[in-house]
């Protein structure tokens, strides 16, 4: 039996309970640090994923996005939905290289909005070249995405890439998926995951903190995510471990910190400020690289189709 998205993914006969964690949470956590993503993760606010060890950073993080998009057959004139789309650079990559017609969901105002500052500029671009783009694409939503209006079997792809973690209803996120996704159409998901060998000390020291601190609704195990897709209708045909090709990620944004608070002011300011509560996410830095080193965190890839109609 999986647990209960709403609780901590410790010990598989005694999870332990851990507070909701509500869609105002999420929202507020990446509200309050808007600039800190941008400037320590960028605009796409995910890991990189390193294939040969030489890529940059943003050649990493551009890595991963293709990574998603050969997983979920991204091409031309595919109907794609990006669950927790961030600041809408995946989709805006996906809209404007791969040539699908994508739609994003965010619950933060900060991301939103700057999504649509981003989607003008293009678009004004886009006008000055006399290249003729009517219709709005990517499309950034402001909402829930357990609130999509999205019609039943419109959609050849869905993607989430480290965003189901914040979600406490991972069942109805997995239905809903399965709901607008088309006969044979695939779920790509990127999501942080709990080690299989948890000591006590993993879960106390390093896990705990890194949920409370990144406002997640929990850290599951790999088992319980392919329970919950299997459960919605979806059929699992792949989980990939990728940990060791994306953990370079939190070097360098603990170096990019660390950077930042000898050589701007702000920085400090912010993180000294007791009014900003979501400042303690800057703990979590040194806490990530040593779940990954030590095996407690995981990160892995899931690929699900739903089943052609009868």
């Amino acid at each position: 039996m999986p647990m209960n998205a709403a609780t901590f993914a410790g010990s598989p006969s005694a999870p332990e309970p851990v507070p909701p964690v509500t869609r105002e949470d999420v929202a507020r956590h990446y509200d309050q640090l808007d600039r800190f993503y941008r400037e320590l993760w960028g605009e796409h606010v995910h890991h990189g994923f390193w294939a040969t060890g030489r890529e940059t950073r943003d050649e990493a993080v551009r890595a991963l996005v293709d990574v998603v998009a050969a997983r979920a057959k991204i091409g031309p004139k595919s109907n794609v939905v990006d669950i927790g789309c961030g600041y809408g650079a995946t989709a805006r990559l996906l809209a404007h290289e791969k040539l699908a017609f994508v739609v994003g969901y965010t619950v933060s105002e900060s991301q939103y909005w700057y999504a649509q500052g981003q989607d003008a500029a293009q678009k004004q671009e886009l006008e000055e070249k006399a290249i003729v783009d009517e219709e709005e694409n990517p499309r950034i939503r402001l909402g829930d995405w357990l609130e999509n209006d999205l019609p039943d079997a419109s959609q050849d792809a869905v993607i989430a890439i480290e965003s189901t973690e914040h979600m406490a209803d991972k069942i109805a996120v997995f239905r809903e998926a399965a709901r607008v996704l088309k006969p044979e159409g695939r779920m790509v998901v990127c999501a942080w995951t709990a080690g299989r060998q948890l000591k006590p000390w993993h879960r106390r020291r390093l896990l705990e903190p890194i949920r409370r601190e990144g406002r997640l609704a929990g850290l599951d195990r790999e088992e319980d995510y392919v329970n919950w897709m299997t459960a919605a209708g979806l059929s699992v045909t792949g989980r990939d471990d990728v940990s060791e090709r994306v953990s370079r990620t939190w070097t360098i944004c603990a170096r990019r910190l660390l950077w930042g608070l000898v050589s701007d002011t702000r920085y400090a300011r912010f993180l000294f400020d007791g009014r900003n509560e979501n400042r303690v996410f800057a703990l979590s830095l040194p806490r990530l690289w040593l779940a990954y080193r030590t095996g407690a965190l995981r990160y892995v890839i899931y690929t699900a189709i739903k089943p052609p109609a009868d």
